[in-house]
């Protein structure tokens, strides 16, 4: 970005700031909150406390205590933030932006790992980094990401807390600030809860996405179903249904449940059905080529089927072979290239891990405080929204179903065209 292009942002910038002002008592505190908040959105090659802290001239101590002692309401920040999502970015029931596909909008569920040194940094052990793709000594935070078009921004994030390492030790969750309320759950059940936040603070999905690892547990795409969520999930080759229902409950193998894999290459129900060549958009890349088959199956819940059908894709990379598998409670008659075109929207979460691990700082943290951590990932999804806004807006688009369609910044002359810096960010 250009001096003149970051002086033109710079008051938008504090503009939407002041609308997360009543999240703080007293007026000293709110100033840090815009000194750690343009230390994220600078180009500091580090942003933790310490780097933002000595740029901007502040007390590296005062920074720190900003983040982990000062008393202000980082929760209500989160839902605060949430709800400006619904009011700037989330279309009227009914309504469709201009040029957005028609898919809706698509909440992605999703986990990513963050290496650490050390045995201090909240949650922290040797577990599964998706970061480096090995067991490794990181944290592991499960996130809701907010897709409607080209908009995308992260909206909730929480700590993994493990079972055995940490909380079985509360004398080393009381050192690190975690509070007794804060327990080990699994990643499925805190993905749920945000969830259920982001629909009371007027959030409307209309489609989940997520990986195998969440499509593998028939509880939580049970309770999807109960929050009344469409969802397309990717699952694990030996997710277990019936083609079709047996005559009999019986154990026997003529009439126990197949494994997806099994019945996408055997049974009657795909063996019968042509291959579908679909293709795949992707933003930066030449399109996908997908075969697909689908069809209608009954799933296993507790060793029985279940009395409604769910959609079964199977999907082969035309070109590497690779296979997918796919299951969603949408209405048999949904159209199966917008199931598709759902389920590949996943790759957006990744992009929006990047850019908050690489641009905003996420993965710079540095402390031992639980309280520390959270503000610092809240803090990382208000940046991603400012820049998601004003890239969305420096586009030329336009809100068809708000009445606002003006925003903050527009009477300071900002650029049209997205400057480099914030079309990289976006994506």
């Amino acid at each position: 970005m250009t001096a003149e292009q970051i002086t033109a942002l710079g008051p938008a910038f504090t503009l939407f700031l002041q609308f997360f002002a009543f999240c703080f008592g007293r007026r000293e505190t709110r100033r840090h909150l815009t000194t750690y908040a343009r230390g994220l959105l600078s180009d500091l090659p580090r942003k933790s406390v310490e780097p933002i802290a000595l740029a901007a001239g502040t007390a590296v101590r005062t920074l720190q205590e900003f983040l982990t002692h000062h008393a202000w309401d980082h929760e209500r920040m989160r839902d605060e933030l949430q709800r400006r999502v619904v009011r700037d970015h989330m279309p009227a029931p009914g309504t469709a932006r201009p040029g957005v596909p028609g898919l809706g909008v698509i909440g992605l569920i999703d986990e990513t790992g963050t290496a650490k040194k050390g045995d201090k940094t909240p949650g922290v052990q040797r577990q599964y980094c998706g970061r480096t793709g090995k067991v490794d000594n990181c944290i592991v935070t499960v996130h809701l990401a907010y897709l409607y078009g080209d908009f995308k921004t992260l909206i909730d994030s929480d700590l993994f807390l493990p079972e055995k390492t940490w909380d079985a030790d509360r004398e080393r969750c009381r050192d690190a600030h975690i509070p007794d309320s804060v327990v080990y759950r699994p990643k499925s059940e805190i993905a749920l809860e945000q969830v259920r936040r982001a629909v009371g603070n007027g959030l409307h999905f209309d489609w989940l996405t997520f990986d195998e690892w969440y499509g593998s547990k028939p509880q939580f795409l049970a309770e999807l179903e109960r929050l009344g969520q469409n969802y397309v999930a990717e699952v694990p080759s030996n997710t277990l249904c019936w083609p079709t229902l047996p005559k009999y409950h019986s154990k026997q193998k003529p009439f126990a449940a197949k494994r997806v894999d099994n019945v996408g290459r055997h049974s009657p129900v795909f063996a019968q059905r042509q291959w579908r060549k679909v293709k795949i958009k992707r933003k930066t890349l030449p399109p996908e080529c997908w075969l697909v088959k689908a069809a209608q199956v009954h799933l296993s819940r507790d060793g029985a089927p279940t009395d409604r059908t769910y959609w079964l894709i199977v999907a082969q990379n035309a070109h590497t072979g690779e296979m997918k598998y796919f299951l969603s409670n949408a209405p048999p008659r949904t159209a199966l290239k917008t199931l598709l075109d759902v389920a590949f929207t996943r790759a957006n979460v990744e992009h929006v891990f990047r850019v908050v691990k690489t641009e905003i700082g996420f993965s710079h943290f540095e402390g031992r405080s639980y309280i520390g951590l959270i503000r610092h990932m809240i803090l990382c999804q208000l940046v991603m929204t400012f820049v998601a806004e004003q890239t969305d807006r420096l586009r030329g688009e336009k809100y068809g179903d708000h009445a606002r369609t003006s925003r903050p910044g527009l009477e300071h002359g900002l650029p049209r065209r997205p400057p480099p810096r914030l079309q990289a960010l976006a994506g």
